[in-house]
């Protein structure tokens, strides 16, 4: 499996992948990784993970740039004889994981995770979108045109292969969630009265909760907003945003402005081995994100016990199931009604909303995700080997086309802004 993130980093991707490389060994089978080492100077195997050598992508941490041409690269994973490659990323080892899957001639399977449109601002200025979204729909189109099989945790991913004219149906497979390592009985309740008290939450009141990164699309200036138009001091609801990101400080700053910085407590980012005690500390999960495609957060806050509001996203029907793990607001009204309806439940009623939210989650474990993707495995073993060779040969020279396309245009977009900061400086000076 191709990732460019993974261990020791926690993210969305890393969480899948790591839970599917787990469920696949526990059937009997074995997996290689291959993922991006900024510290290193050379690919070296730890155990099942192939490191390569890449560098830091600053705007987006947690992620490295490896270079797609590699023979020790090649090598390695030659010598591994895999029957299948699954590609989790789209960058340099996405890249070249297409071209390890030609040259040994075994198929591929490609997971789109991530709805890239909402982060185009972390590469491009603005004036430039619009260019950025055409070559990156190409750019994208490309992976899953090639692919023996698709696959991508909500609709959302079917309908953006549509935008990009992909013509592939796309397999959805659910994301996992560690069941056990995010079972209420696992929580320290010790710790989670510290942080209470580290937080200053009292008796009585009601904590809301999110747990991402902190960037534009996660939409967490929605939720400030909401707050800010409906709940009062007196209603005894706070909110706690867990995690970190860029938008950090102007997250801050809104709800200062907005004026409920007391109600708001950012509490930056948490080690993956203690989130569980946070999502203790919170009674509701709420979101206002509309780019991500199944929320590994929220899973584990549903795996928790905690019923999830969440604003209504059409794309994503049904992983929200209005009183059995959670509810659907469309504005602030409807948020702050259901944030009262919560608090206002009685104990006897919070516990079996919990028991049904974590029983929504039940079939969401790393078994059930690597038996969907064997399944897929399965259906497309053969494939790659059934392709005669001038087809690959094509597929090959559209691939050289749009790296060469795609770098170009980073390398003219840089430029382009580095002018136009030139100039913005000169003009400063003249002032």
């Amino acid at each position: 499996m191709f990732t460019e993130s993974y261990l020791p980093y926690i993210n969305g991707v890393v969480t899948h992948v790591k839970s599917l490389k787990d469920g696949l060994e526990k059937a009997g089978h074995q997996v290689l990784i291959v993922t991006v080492d900024v510290n290193a100077r050379h690919h070296h195997l730890e155990g099942d993970v192939l490191y390569c050598p890449g560098k830091e992508l600053k705007r987006l941490y947690d992620y490295g740039l490896a270079n797609p041409f590699s023979r020790t690269r090649f090598r390695i994973i030659q010598e591994f004889h895999p029957d299948i490659i699954h590609i989790h990323t789209e960058f340099g080892v996405g890249l070249s994981a297409v071209r390890i899957a030609r040259k040994l001639q075994i198929p591929y399977v490609y997971t789109l995770h991530t709805m890239y449109e909402d982060y185009l601002y972390y590469v491009a200025p603005k004036p430039f979108i619009p260019m950025v979204r055409i070559m990156s729909r190409r750019y994208f189109k490309y992976f899953a045109q090639h692919s023996q099989a698709v696959t991508g945790p909500s609709a959302k991913v079917q309908e953006y292969l549509d935008e990009c004219h992909a013509d592939r149906k796309v397999n959805v497979v659910p994301n996992p969630v560690e069941l056990d390592k995010f079972s209420p009985d696992k929580v320290n309740w010790d710790h989670v009265a510290q942080l209470k008290q580290q937080y200053g939450f009292r008796e009585g009141e009601m904590i809301a909760g999110f747990c991402g990164r902190l960037g534009r699309e996660k939409s967490v200036d929605v939720l400030l907003d909401y707050f800010s138009q409906q709940v009062k001091r007196e209603d005894g609801i706070k909110l706690m945003i867990i995690g970190d990101g860029p938008s950090r400080p102007e997250l801050e700053e809104l709800a200062q402005k907005l004026g409920i910085a007391d109600l708001v407590t950012f509490v930056g980012a948490v080690d993956h081995n203690e989130i569980l005690d946070y999502y203790a500390c919170l009674d509701v999960y709420v979101t206002a994100s509309l780019s991500d495609t199944n929320s590994i957060s929220m899973l584990e806050g549903m795996a928790t016990g905690l019923p999830v509001l969440h604003i209504n996203d059409p794309l994503n029907a049904g992983q929200v199931q209005p009183g059995v793990n959670g509810f659907i607001y469309k504005d602030a009204k409807e948020l702050y009604q259901l944030l009262l309806d919560q608090k206002h439940r009685t104990p006897e009623e919070r516990k079996i909303l919990s028991a049904s939210v974590r029983q929504s989650v039940q079939s969401s474990g790393q078994e059930a995700l690597a038996n969907y993707l064997l399944a897929i495995y399965q259906q497309v073993e053969g494939e790659g080997s059934s392709r005669n060779r001038s087809h690959l040969q094509v597929i090959e020279a559209q691939g050289k086309e749009l790296e060469q396309r795609f770098f170009q245009t980073e390398r003219t977009l840089r430029r382009k802004a580095a002018r136009r900061a030139a100039i913005k400086r000169r003009k400063q000076r003249k002032k």
